[in-house]
Formats: C-alpha cells, structure tokens, sequence
C-alpha cells in the first residue's frame, strides 16, 4: 500500500484525504498540536501527527527530525501541502527524502510574490511594475519613475494580510523604515485600478484541463483592510473576460513550472480590459470557493487534486464536469455565535456555511438574472442581519 503524508497548518482538505484513502493510499496527517483534536476525517487518516506550533509556526529542523523518523518504518511515496503556508515545509521535505513532487525551486514560483511576478514578467505575462525593496537606491529609482499610488506587500503571506496602501513617496519610507528587519519581505508594486478576478485549475503537464473564473464583488484587499461582506461570482462561461483570463492563466501555468495539481491564481483587469498578473498558488483556493467551484461546474477541486497525486500516470484522470451554472460566493464574520440563516432560503441556494460566528453561502443557477437579482438582495441583509467588522489581520485569519 502506498502512503501519502498531508501537511496542514490549518483545518481543511478533508475531501482530499477521503479521496486519497478511496483510491487505497494510506493516509497519513502531520498538523500542528494547536489543532490536532480538530475535526479531521478521521475515518480516512491512518494516522495523525502534531509538531509544536506556537504562533502557528512549526519548528523546520524538528520537523525535517519527525518526519525522517517516520521514514524508516513507513515508506513515504507523496507529500502534500494542504495549505498555501506549507507549500515550502512540503518542499522541503520532498527535497530531504527525495520524494516525487514539487521541489524547493519550483516551490518559491508559487509563493514568493516577487518570484513569481519575476518568472511572470520573464514569460512575457503583463504584471504591474515591481521591485524589490532590499537597496535603498533601486526603491527611490522606482518610486519616481513609476506612477503611484504603490502597494507593498507581504511575500509571503496569504489572502491580503499585511498589503499596504502608499500614495506618496513619503509613504513608502515611512512603511519601509518601520518594518525594520523585515523589509526585505516585502516587495513594492504599482496599484492599478480596475477588477480582480481569480481563475481555479486543474493542471497536467503544465497544461490547464479543467478551469473556473470568477470576479471578486469586493477586492479582497478592500474586504480584508475594510470590513466589507466578501463575494465572488462565476464569469459567464464562454465570454470575452473569460477567454482572456483563460489564456493568461495557461500562460502562468507553463512558465511557472506546475507539473500537475491545482491552483488558484489572481489578475486583475483594467480599466482599459488589459488582464495583469497577481499572484497564484499551487494549492485549492480557500475562503470556500472550491464550495463555488463545484457547484456551478461539479468539479470538487480537493478531490480531484488527490486522484492527480494519487495516479500513476496523471495524464489519463478523467473529470467530468456538470452542466455548468451561473454561482455566488458570500461570507461574513458575524456578530451572532450561531447565526440564524434560515430565512434565506430560495431554493437555489445550494450551501450553507456551518462555522461560529461566520454567515456564508452559495447561490447557483442556470439563469444569470436569477443569481444576479439573489446577490444583490442577500448581500444587502448580510450587512443588515450579520456583518461585524474586525481588525484587519484577525479578519484575514478568520476569512482564509
């Protein structure tokens, strides 16, 4: 029997590991002690391992340590990372044992900001301009030549933590000087407006086999740093905005090195209609749009990510879709512990979001009017009836 070892410092994936012990992979998980007890499909998981994990952060000496350990009586034949936080732990630890898979290099493409954008721009890919922030000449060379206002984010954060807006110079000094040692995770880049818009894949050879776009109601960067109700909505199949963005993304795929697997990559169109490069990421989108995904195509992205890693040829996995349908994504933080959604209940919606203190579901249809007219009304009663506003890095915690 093969094993495949899942890595996660957050709950989820559950669909995954039911699917890999369907395929008959023992399944092992190594999380952190934090949430260990949480509820893992236990039913799948041959077994689950804790590391230490204060502030969240694993210690990667010990767990190089624990996993090596596990090794000499458990032949480990896959390593996953279920959360876009343990893409380089995976890495890692592929590199050390010498399992198949993504490695350290390929790795960085997927969740270092300025690699990724860097491989992008290499590719021929439109990205707002960028630069590092290491030499304090090449930032004043940037800031004056190229028109802001700018942002500076986080390298390697998830969602919209830690992204700053700075409209002038003065600023991005004031930004940088108070980062202090941390500057050099930072990158800066020119903010352009105009809609942003995220495309899931299921990716073979480099190639995109199966995808779904959808615009952000909000930017996330507004619903994360603001407080807004967080909303994503399915690009109507078959139109000009999905076929540039379709385009661009296989272009993303190739030239940043995804053998096989999933992603969920972000762009941004302008207001001119020119679609630019954000970020991507070799993992399931979070925020419950593979939920989404899956209910307006049929496709259940963890599922369909653990029959690739499970496949001894990845090539010939078969996914069949459904009829498409037009879908909307909303959640919010709520004020109530148990927030009481019952009076929303058109019969197209189709789930619910069950977490304390979260309000969330999903509308889809095959009549657009009908998903339009339903956003609309209900994301105007979630203001009314749950929204609650947090401080921004606790709201991008609780939303990723």
């Amino acid at each position: 029997m093969k094993t495949i070892l899942c890595l996660s410092s957050f709950e989820k994936g559950a669909a995954f590991m039911r699917q890999a012990k369907a395929e008959g992979w023992r399944v092992l998980l190594l999380t952190g002690e934090s949430i260990k007890d949480a509820g893992w499909p236990r039913e799948a998981l041959d077994d689950i391992f804790a590391l230490p994990d204060p502030n969240k952060e694993w210690n990667m000496g010990d767990m190089l340590k624990a996993v090596s350990y596990l090794a000499r009586e458990v032949k480990i034949d896959r390593i996953v990372a279920l959360d876009d936080f343990d893409v380089e732990k995976a890495a890692l630890l592929r590199e050390h044992l010498r399992v198949p898979g993504m490695g350290d290099t390929t790795a960085r493409n997927f969740r270092d900001k300025l690699a990724m954008r860097g491989r992008a721009k290499d590719a021929g890919i439109p990205v707002p301009e960028f630069s590092g922030v290491f030499n304090d000449e090449e930032v004043n060379e940037y800031i004056t030549t190229v028109p802001g206002p700018w942002v500076l984010k986080p390298r390697f954060q998830a969602n919209a933590i830690g992204i700053k807006k700075c409209a002038t110079g003065e600023d991005v000094w004031r930004e940088l000087d108070g980062l202090g040692d941390n500057r050099s995770q930072f990158l800066i880049e020119r903010f352009i407006p105009g809609e942003i818009c995220h495309v899931d894949s299921i990716v073979v050879n480099e190639k995109v086999i199966f995808a779904c776009a959808s615009q952000y109601g909000t930017p996330p960067m507004e619903v994360f740093h603001g407080g807004r109700v967080f909303t994503t909505r399915t690009v109507v199949p078959g139109s000009d905005l999905e076929k540039k963005l379709f385009a661009v993304n296989q272009q993303i795929m190739k030239g940043l090195g995804l053998k096989y697997g999933v992603s969920h990559s972000e762009y941004i169109v302008s207001e001119s209609g020119e679609v630019f490069f954000l970020e991507t990421s070799a993992r399931v989108g979070g925020a419950h749009i593979a939920e989404l995904v899956e209910a307006a195509t049929g496709i259940n992205l963890w599922q369909a990510w653990a029959t690739l890693e499970c496949a001894e040829d990845p090539a010939k996995a078969k996914f069949k879709q459904g009829k498409r349908k037009h879908g909307t994504l909303m959640a919010t933080l709520a004020s109530q512990r148990q927030p009481d959604m019952s009076s929303y209940n058109a019969k197209e919606v189709v789930w619910k979001l069950n977490k304390p203190q979260h309000a969330g579901l999903i509308i889809a249809s095959a009549d657009y009017d009908r998903v339009t007219q339903l956003t609309d009304e209900y994301v105007a009663r979630f203001y009314e009836d749950f929204f609650m506003r947090l401080p921004a890095a606790e709201n991008a915690a609780q939303m990723g």
